[in-house]
């Protein structure tokens, strides 16, 4: 099942830029069009939390799941 596409329009990114989300029903993610965080899609219900997102803009070696190690 994909999300709603009204939903999908009123996503955006929990980081303080609040950049729209690009969906990806293949990979059940959704991706920051600004820090390229990735959010999972879990039964069919999007997991906006800067702490579980994949990727952003420190994730390199050291960093937390949610952005660079120098973050917390």
């Amino acid at each position: 099942m994909a999300l709603d596409p009204q939903l999908l329009e009123i996503l955006a990114c929990p980081d303080t830029h609040h950049a729209p989300l690009d969906y990806d029903p293949a990979a059940q993610t959704l991706t920051c069009t600004e820090c390229a965080r990735i959010f999972e899609v879990r039964d069919d219900v999007p997991v906006l939390l800067l702490d579980e997102a994949r990727g952003g803009p420190a994730a390199g070696p050291g960093a937390t799941p949610g952005g660079s190690a120098d973050q917390r």
